[in-house]
């Protein structure tokens, strides 16, 4: 399972830098178009916006490990390990009920966006910001894993369902 994790989080990666390459390589189009030969394209600009929040939210959501996301620390720095497990199980649960109720909503706003397409690429924004829909199931589901793991007496510093050793 170890094996099957580490091969599923090398190939996330590959899409992420992928999606990064051609991000960048749509920018260098759009400023030669633009600068060089004087002929501005409006699609360039477009696809480097859809890949820009495409690969942040692809980022957060299987390639960025528990520990790499940005947090305030402050006060679970501060405290022994069983009040850091009991913030991070107080914290997972507020994530896992206020993402789940927003999930319905967020999941009929992105189907409702398939009647709008893209200026430039003429893809559905459904299409877009489905990534977004991902992000919230991939949470959901690190959160839950997470608090979980927390009521079994796991340790919060070691339950990273993102590192292929991670885990139950």
């Amino acid at each position: 399972m170890r094996a099957l994790g580490a091969w599923l989080r090398r190939r996330a990666e590959n899409v992420a830098a992928v999606m990064l390459g051609t991000m960048f390589a749509a920018f260098v189009l759009q400023v030669l178009s633009r600068y060089v030969f004087n002929f501005p394209v409006g699609w360039t600009s477009e696809l480097t916006v859809a890949l820009w929040l495409w690969l942040v939210l692809w980022g957060a959501s299987f390639v960025l490990k528990e520990t790499e996301e940005v947090r305030f620390d402050l006060l679970t720095g501060a405290v022994g390990p069983r009040a850091r497990n009991a913030m991070s199980a107080v914290s997972s649960v507020a994530l896992v009920v206020l993402y789940g109720a927003s999930l319905p909503a967020s999941y009929s706003y992105v189907s409702f966006m398939k009647v709008e397409r893209a200026a430039y690429l003429k893809v559905p924004l459904s299409a877009l910001y489905a990534i977004y829909v991902v992000f919230l199931v991939a949470i959901l589901v690190r959160y839950a894993w997470l608090l979980l793991r927390l009521l079994r007496g796991g340790d919060a510093e070691e339950a990273d369902i993102t590192h292929a050793s991670g885990g139950l």
